[in-house]
């Protein structure tokens, strides 16, 4: 993308600034956040900071593309208040994009979740069957319903991208997020620091880890592409939270522990295995994960090394 003015919802919080901060070095970039998850020291100084709600009147969309990633980005985030949650994630999902249309933008692309697709140690294809086990996972799957909707009954190009355990560590922009970083940031901080990390359950779950810098590449192809539908992003790989542990480790020349303890999250809402299939994403756009598992943990440690 090269000479555009583009709005990131959510744009000061872990994904937004990275997706900001690239997309500012050719096209005019405005970050929405209204500070809940996000902090404009995540941003660089030619990103347009506006503290603003998705749900507010007059939102700054009179620009060319549409990124909304702007969320309550986790299943506890939604149990403590759901109705917020479908405020924040469906109302203000269709309040920024109408107001978008409003002024003639006709290209959205916006975070949807893996989550969906449930326990899954095969990759996991936009197609199969999916359902919704959780608030967070309903109000994701209601952002894909009004996806269709704009652009069956208003012909916007509408790409919703489902993203696999994001992450960057506390040398990025994750280290705001604090209990909500992904776990290898946390898990990298925590054993950095002399302290075990902690593993519900048995640590044989698996996740697909993938690399910010990976998931903007994806959100960028999207828009230049103009894609509408669902797509993946992720790596089409997985390993256990025993693996990720025993890799920081060795990374991180340490030899602390890790303590087990009983998995808080109730079963029946837990994901225990996911794994991306992004042959389709591929297939449009040319793009392709460039970060495997172990330059990616490299990376994540790179800062306490």
């Amino acid at each position: 993308m090269d000479g555009h003015r583009v709005l990131v919802t959510g744009g000061a919080g872990f994904i937004g600034s990275n997706l900001a901060n690239h997309l500012a070095a050719d096209n005019d970039v405005v970050a929405l956040d209204d500070g809940y998850l996000g902090t404009p020291e995540n941003l660089d100084s030619d990103v347009e900071y506006v503290e603003a709600s998705v749900l507010d009147d007059d939102l700054p969309t009179d620009v060319d593309v549409v990124f909304h990633l702007a969320a309550l980005s986790s299943g506890p985030m939604h149990e403590d208040d759901p109705q917020k949650g479908a405020r924040v994630n469906v109302e203000g999902f269709v309040n920024t994009v109408e107001q978008a249309r409003s002024d003639g933008c006709e290209r959205v692309v916006y975070a949807s979740t893996s989550s969906i697709y449930g326990d899954r140690t095969e990759p996991s294809p936009e197609d199969m069957a999916v359902k919704a086990r959780t608030g967070y996972e309903a109000s994701k799957l209601a952002r894909e319903r009004y996806g269709e909707y704009f652009a069956h009954y208003y012909d916007m190009d509408m790409a919703g991208l489902r993203f696999f355990s994001v992450y960057q560590g506390y040398g990025g922009a994750e280290e705001h997020k604090g209990e909500f970083a992904n776990l290898i940031a946390q898990f990298a901080d925590d054993i950095a620091n002399g302290d075990s990390p902690v593993i519900y359950g048995d640590g044989t779950q698996t996740r697909d880890f993938t690399h910010v810098d990976d998931i903007v590449r994806g959100l960028e192809r999207a828009a230049e592409e103009r894609l509408t539908g669902i797509y993946n992003l992720g790596t089409g790989e997985s390993h256990t939270i025993n693996t990720l542990v025993d890799r920081l480790t060795d990374e991180l020349d340490s030899e602390i522990e890790p303590e087990y303890v009983e998995n808080p999250i109730p079963e029946h809402a837990y994901v225990h295995d996911t794994m991306a299939d992004t042959t389709k994403m591929t297939e449009a756009t040319g793009w392709e994960p460039a970060i495997d598992f172990e330059e990616g943990l490299r990376r994540v440690c790179a800062q306490y090394q």
